[in-house]
């Protein structure tokens, strides 16, 4: 088994109005399933695609109260139109993961909400490495995870590139240690993820 394996991916956006209606207009699906995290104070939409993958919208919750770090993501800069920005692969083993990986993936801080318990890797940036493009790393706590709940979309996710200036350096890193195809790493001047899905209109782009 690999040591890091595709969990989900997030849409960051300004307020979730604004991402829920993106992925509405890109991808003809509703995200049913809403949560909050207090930590960082943030909020997020889901929706399921299938038994191990899941859709996140996320943006900074307005009603929170103050943080007294970073929120993740970079989310504290992020401004514009809602984009794919994140990547998250989920780990058996958080510490093992973490000394393969290059530095800058941040320690883990442990969280829970409803059933769920998990550690994610947060730097104290806010800000992953190669510019915020690289992947999140989370370990869910016991056998409870989202898709168990969550309704399925429909959506089959059908490739994850990762356009990057960094893109060789950054798939000789992670490459070893994913599941072959999670991601495919491409050298381009501009960093942005596109991820193409199936759905029942067809093939689905969204960055």
């Amino acid at each position: 088994m690999a040591l890091l394996e595709l969990d989900h991916l997030a849409l960051a956006c300004e307020t979730l109005e604004h991402g829920a209606q993106a992925v509405r207009d890109t991808l003809g699906v509703a995200l049913p399933a809403s949560g909050k995290h207090p930590v960082m104070g943030t909020h997020n939409l889901l929706t399921g695609m299938g038994p191990d993958l899941y859709f996140e919208v996320i943006s900074i919750d307005p009603e929170a109260g103050p943080v007294n770090r970073p929120r993740w993501f970079n989310l504290d800069a992020f401004s514009g139109t809602p984009r794919l920005g994140n990547w998250i692969v989920r780990t058996d083993d958080m510490e093992a993961a973490l000394a393969a990986l290059p530095a800058g993936f941040g320690a883990p801080i442990e969280l829970e909400r409803g059933p769920f318990k998990w550690r994610m890797a947060v730097p104290e940036t806010g800000v992953l490495p190669w510019g915020g493009w690289a992947p999140a790393v989370i370990q869910w706590e016991g056998d409870a995870h989202p898709t168990q709940s969550l309704p399925d979309s429909g959506l089959r996710l059908a490739s994850l590139t990762l356009h990057h200036p960094e893109a060789e350096v950054i798939a000789r890193t992670l490459g070893p240690l994913m599941a072959p195809d999670t991601a495919l790493f491409m050298p381009d001047e501009t960093a942005k993820l596109v991820a193409m899905f199936n759905g029942p209109d067809g093939l689905l782009r969204l960055e």
